[in-house]
This record gives structure tokens, C-alpha cells and sequence, in this order.
């Protein structure tokens, strides 16, 4: 199983960077595929999650109405189109795939992350 994400890099305050991560070894259908970030020297913020099913995503507050996460399932791939990036989101952003296997168990994988840096 693994998963990539893909689309970081440089980008202007006020920009927009769309980043994918794709899996493979397991279909995305089968799972909420969930976004989080890291940044130094700061906690992990959950940015977004989008379930198997397509219903209401969950976004951080802190990203509502400026990103947006969609699925892509012929190319089991998920999308975070981010927009009016502000600098202070400079991170890694890692994407991860979670299923329920019981009432306590969870089967996840995790991407390697890729940098966001947004210049000031």
C-alpha cells in the first residue's frame, strides 16, 4: 500500500496550490482519506477529511471556505485545492487513509508529505 501526494511547493501569499494524493495497493473508495499539516515547531492541525461516501467534508476552521476536497475515483486520487494562502500555512501536508476493522481497530496508511511553502 502506499500513498503519494503531490503539488507542493512555493507559492504568494493570496496564491492557490492544488495538492493530490494517490494511492495505491488499496481503492480509496474504501476509505476516508483525511488531510493534516505540520508545520515547525507547531501542532498537527486535521485540515480536512472526506469520507467514503461523499457526504458533508469536514474542514479546520481555520480553512473553511478557501479549501475544497474532492475525490477522484477512476484515478483513486483526492484533491486539496487550497486558495488565499496565508503564510503562517506553510507546512508539510501529509495525506492518510483510514477504514474501520472493529469497534477499536483501524487500518490507516499514511503519504510522506510534501512541503507548502507560502512566501510573505
Amino acid at each position: 500500500v502506499q500513498l503519494v501526494e503531490s503539488g507542493g511547493g512555493l507559492v504568494q501569499t493570496g496564491g492557490s496550490l492544488r495538492l493530490s494524493c494517490r494511492g495505491s495497493g488499496l481503492s480509496f473508495d474504501d476509505f476516508a482519506i483525511g488531510w493534516l499539516r505540520q508545520a515547525p515547531e507547531k501542532e498537527r492541525e486535521d485540515v480536512s477529511l472526506i469520507s467514503p461516501t461523499n457526504t458533508v467534508p469536514y474542514y479546520a476552521d481555520s480553512v473553511k471556505g478557501r479549501f475544497t476536497v474532492s475525490r477522484d475515483g477512476a484515478d483513486n486520487t483526492v484533491y486539496l485545492q487550497r486558495s488565499s494562502l496565508k503564510p503562517e500555512e506553510t507546512a508539510v501536508y501529509y495525506c492518510g487513509a483510514r477504514r474501520g476493522r472493529g469497534p477499536f481497530e483501524f487500518e490507516d496508511y499514511w503519504g510522506q508529505g510534501t512541503q507548502v511553502t507560502v512566501s510573505s
